[in-house]
């Protein structure tokens, strides 16, 4: 299946300035992304950012980068204006890539793409956690899955949570017990990509701030693809930023 990568992609963070644009190996960190986007086989890779500066830092690297409104709320909508500008159509298959994952993997983005169909207008992904302290830590948004793979709700609580083993005790994981930890990952029909910034905020959404759960509120079936590692952790801090510094600093 074809598919396109839009990297959302804003100068202003309160945690590290600047951080699209921070130096990775001699390439912009937002570049870095846009290469990994090109890894996963996507037909087209675009950045959708709201400076100019991110925009001649993409184009000196040959990145496709588009101009955006800078009021948009979220990523969704400011990836939604330009698949919109970039003409796709209604059953393009468009994949939202964070612009501070530069160690993000391509085959994940590949194989979260494949789940959008007819019946299924967003995906995401997830992996099993395997460490007690992110179970119970509200910054780690889990997931549960019906038996088809589709999300049946994401949460900061612990979800599932094992009654029986938890009340013995929470520093050990239960047997057979598998929570999912969410991925910030998201592909979409192009025609609910369009459709999405028009759907009413939800109660669940503002309860959890999970934006995610404004699609299963208005009905909409979010297909999830379960990764067996956790992949490698973005960039939000300083110390994020020195670790994947000293790993672009390590390539040949």
């Amino acid at each position: 299946m074809t598919f396109t990568v839009i990297i959302p992609a804003r100068l202003a963070s309160t945690r590290l300035p600047n951080k699209p644009l921070a130096d990775l190996g001699g390439k912009p960190m937002v570049v870095r992304v846009a290469e990994r986007a090109v890894q996963s086989g996507a037909s087209q890779v675009a950045v959708a950012t709201d400076h100019a500066d991110i925009l001649a830092a993409c184009r000196d690297h040959g990145v496709v980068a588009h101009m955006t409104r800078a009021d948009h709320p979220s990523g969704t909508d400011r990836i939604a204006e330009v698949a919109a500008a970039m003409s796709l159509p209604g059953d393009a298959v468009v994949v939202n890539v964070q612009g501070d994952e530069p160690l993000i993997d391509p085959a994940l983005i590949a194989a979260t793409a494949k789940l959008i169909a007819p019946d299924v207008p967003m995906a995401t992904a997830a992996h099993p956690i395997a460490d007690t302290a992110e179970i119970f830590n509200p910054n780690v948004v889990k997931v549960v899955l019906d038996m088809t793979g589709r999300a049946l709700y994401f949460s900061r609580a612990t979800i599932p949570w094992h009654r029986d083993g938890f009340a013995q005790s929470k520093e050990t994981i239960p047997a057979g017990y598998m929570p999912l930890r969410h991925i910030g990952l998201y592909a979409y029909s192009n025609a609910f990509l369009q459709d999405y910034p028009r759907l009413a905020l939800s109660p669940l959404e503002q309860i959890e701030a999970l934006e995610q759960l404004r699609v299963l509120w208005h009905g909409y079936p979010i297909a999830v693809h379960v990764t067996p590692n956790a992949p490698a952790a973005g960039v939000d801090t300083p110390e994020d930023l020195a670790r994947v510094r000293s790993y672009f600093g390590q390539e040949k």
